[in-house]
């Protein structure tokens, strides 16, 4: 017999297994009979695996040598030490999905082979290459991977709705968030935009619960040890817990042998929350925006994501949309069923109706370039995107690039995925090079064609006007010429831009408020910041007080201007 495909979704607080049992998705229970598995991994002294719900006992015993939220790592060159051995995020999350599979295999009583996993929309290349890498570090064939949003509307079954509809699915999980906004046509279902932060969910919640009660008891967190601070957390986690039912609860915990404890009520709660509530908003407008849709086109939210079970998380979407959101699955299980759903479409089962379903480049896609600006000085080292972020794929886009110096003899294409304006703040993939006939700057050109297919394989291919060579590459998310250290120190240069330090607050927020638009905006208005940008980070170079105080008027009233028209349609 063959082995059967089943879905999980790997998340950064729990996570579960579910496969499809010929009418409906199953989620299958863990071997204490819960059917979330903590995505916690501990190792005591002996060298003794725990994982799941033994590995969260053992969080508040033995901290140091138990890891958890190692999702939001996945992709990095992150170590977590545990019993003084070291391991990845991709080889801790392979020993939770190790542990789903055996569940599985106990429950079904027979072998499973494949699986789709879910990872968030929002993932780059790196994270969802070690996320593929964990899945066969724990024996799976990974069949495919699948954004949590979209098997959330695939288990909600919003393909099955009425053509011409538009969804937004809110997914809200213990580590990050992701929006995504899908519209349904006929035997179509395509994401028309993506966004997210990913790190930011339930998580931060736990932590604003932790900062209250260090606050009301005048204790500095930094103070605690391990042990207390793991204490902490669960007394948090819990109060959490009684809030989503309750109007107040209390928080209590031993410190240096007192009791010391502080009623929280959810009013506290969502005022001490307002930072987080503000963050979440960000990533709904930009995918809005992305997708030229506005809010009152929404026909109806989808809540994902253990997160959502909050109170003030459903008041926050309700009172943002003007409608109820749906909750009518339960959240912290429609991404698992929609998953094992995928997988039965994958196995062309009779009782599903298969979809088709496109999906988009969730980060832009482009090359290095050398800018000329007015006075004619060249400024190299800009990013030009070639396939804007949320372009539906399939696609293909072809840039024309000229030669940038006098009798240059060769061309080199940096392959990049990311949204900053300069290149070196985005994520290298690859590059190409080729010969060019050596004339003056200008003079030759290339011909930069980026092909993206809908199994996020990206084929590149250079090929020079005059003479009609080419050159060409593909990248994988999961097969890439580039070890995995080069990407994982490529990945992560993203996390922390590069600038230059300046001498006056002012220039310095109107910079980093103009590299945020940069980031949010695509097309016209994406070129006038860059230009925007270089312009007033040449007028500070030359550090004339008049000049500044007149240019950095002119470039608040820029990105003012710009700050309306990127909201004004929605």
């Amino acid at each position: 017999m063959n082995g059967l495909i089943v879905g999980i979704d790997l998340g950064t607080t729990n996570s579960l297994v579910a496969y499809f049992d010929g009418k409906k998705a199953v989620t299958i229970p863990n071997r204490l009979g819960g059917k979330l598995t903590p995505s916690v991994v501990s190792v005591d002294a002996e060298g003794k695996l725990y994982v799941g719900q033994t590995a969260l006992e053992r969080r508040g015993t033995s901290p140091k040598d138990t890891a958890y939220v190692f999702k939001r790592s996945m992709g990095t060159n992150r170590d977590f030490v545990l019993a003084g051995k070291k391991y990845r995020a991709e080889e801790l999350s392979s020993l939770v999905l190790a542990s789903l599979k055996e569940d599985a295999e106990s429950f079904l009583g027979q072998e499973v082979t494949e699986a789709v996993i879910s990872v968030p929309a929002y993932f780059n290349d790196a994270q969802r290459k070690a996320t593929k890498r964990a899945g066969e570090l724990a024996g799976l064939k990974v069949e495919r991977l699948i954004s949590e949003p979209t098997a959330a509307a695939i288990a909600y079954g919003l393909h099955k709705k009425d053509p011409n509809t538009k969804f937004l699915v809110f997914d809200l999980g213990g580590g990050t968030f992701d929006i995504s906004v899908i519209e349904l046509s006929d035997d179509l279902m395509e994401v028309r935009a993506v966004a997210g932060d990913n790190f930011l969910g339930g998580e931060n919640f736990t932590e604003v619960l932790e900062d209250v009660f260090c606050d009301r008891n005048d204790i500095e967190k930094g103070d605690l040890t391990e042990r207390e601070r793991a204490q902490l957390l669960s007394v948090a986690e819990k109060c959490k817990i009684a809030l989503s039912d309750n109007q107040s609860a209390v928080m209590q915990m031993k410190l240096k042998g007192e009791t010391v404890e502080c009623d929280v009520k959810t009013s506290a709660f969502e005022f001490a929350s307002a930072n987080l509530l503000a963050r979440l908003k960000k990533p709904i407008e930009r995918s809005l925006k992305d997708a030229n849709i506005k809010v009152r086109d929404i026909d109806e939210i989808v809540m994902v994501g253990g997160a959502t079970r909050m109170p003030m998380i459903r008041n926050f979407v309700t009172k943002l949309f003007g409608r109820f959101p749906n909750i009518s699955l339960d959240p912290d299980e429609v991404v698992a069923m929609g998953a094992a759903i995928q997988a039965a479409m994958k196995e062309r089962r009779e009782a599903v109706r298969e979809m088709i379903m496109t999906d988009v480049c969730p980060f832009t896609l482009g090359t290095e370039v050398v800018v000329t600006r007015p006075g004619g000085y060249d400024e190299p080292g800009h990013f030009f995107p070639i396939i804007e972020r949320n372009t539906i794929i399939p696609v293909s886009h072809t840039e024309r690039l000229y030669t940038a110096g006098d009798y240059q003899s060769r061309i080199r294409v940096k392959v990049l995925q990311g949204e900053s304006r300069l290149a070196a703040n985005n994520l290298l993939l690859g590059e190409l090079e080729i010969p060019v006939p050596k004339k003056r700057a200008g003079e030759e050109a290339v011909d930069v064609t980026y092909t993206y297919d809908i199994n996020s394989i990206l084929e590149v291919e250079v090929k020079v006007v005059s003479s009609g060579l080419s050159r060409r590459m593909v990248l994988k998310k999961d097969d890439t010429d580039l070890t995995d250290e080069e990407i994982d120190n490529r990945f992560k240069q993203l996390s922390g831009l590069k600038r230059d330090p300046r001498d006056e607050e002012e220039n310095r927020l109107l910079l980093l408020r103009g590299e945020r638009l940069y980031e949010e905006c695509t097309g016209d208005l994406r070129r006038q910041l860059d230009i925007a940008i270089s312009d007033f980070e040449a007028v500070l170079a030359r550090k004339d007080a008049d000049e500044i105080n007149d240019a950095r008027k002119s470039f608040k009233s820029f990105l003012d201007s710009a700050e309306e028209s990127k909201w004004d349609d929605m």
